[in-house]
């Protein structure tokens, strides 16, 4: 099984090195009809712009309100997880204080229902961490769409290649004249209070 995947692995790179030459290498018949066999860009230029991530949720309306929405709901959760151990702890205690008087068969079911309330709550706890998962997942890729989705308007005149989000730990170098993070806060939110 090992030598199957092994093998299935080093076909699957090598089909991708061959579309990766197929895509990428100069189609011989566009360059010899384009400037007697040379190959140019359409317009010349390539540019890179970036916006700033951490400015971008620090000033975009709807991040903020998306982020704020997210706490809420994360407090909640751990509210109600708080008050369940609570209920628990405070279930465990009255066992205790009961311990020397109760019979075998009363400490037997004691230990069950503990062991039980102690389930129950990881299971709660687990639901309740999967569900915040899910819903910061959620409103997260919605708040992407819409950054995204006001990129391609934005780059509408094709003046980028690529536009990225820069942090910290990607880009090392940037000329600040490709820094479009204050235009796209001002466009995002001009368009998010018209959409509201």
């Amino acid at each position: 099984m090992k030598n199957f995947t092994l093998v299935l692995n080093i076909v699957l790179v090598i089909a991708v090195a061959v579309l990766f030459y197929l895509h990428f290498a100069p189609c011989k018949k566009c360059a010899s009809a384009t400037n007697g066999g040379s190959v140019t860009k359409a317009n010349g230029s390539f540019k890179i712009a970036y916006f700033e991530m951490d400015s971008l949720q620090s000033n975009f309306d709807y991040y903020k309100l998306v982020a704020k929405e997210l706490g809420n709901s994360e407090q909640q959760k751990r509210n109600d997880l708080a008050s369940k151990k609570d209920a628990y702890v405070a279930k465990v205690k009255e066992y205790q204080s009961k311990g020397q008087s109760m019979t075998q068969a009363e400490m037997a079911k004691a230990q069950q229902d503990i062991a039980q309330r102690e389930r129950e709550y990881q299971q709660d706890e687990q639901a309740k961490s999967q569900e915040m998962q899910e819903e910061s997942f959620k409103k997260l890729q919605d708040v992407k769409k819409k950054i995204e989705s006001y990129l391609k308007e934005y780059n509408k005149d094709k003046t980028y290649s690529f536009i990225i989000s820069s942090s910290a730990d990607l880009l090392y170098y940037k000329d600040s004249a490709y820094n479009i993070t204050n235009d796209l806060i001002k466009g995002l939110n001009e368009q998010y209070k018209n959409k509201k």
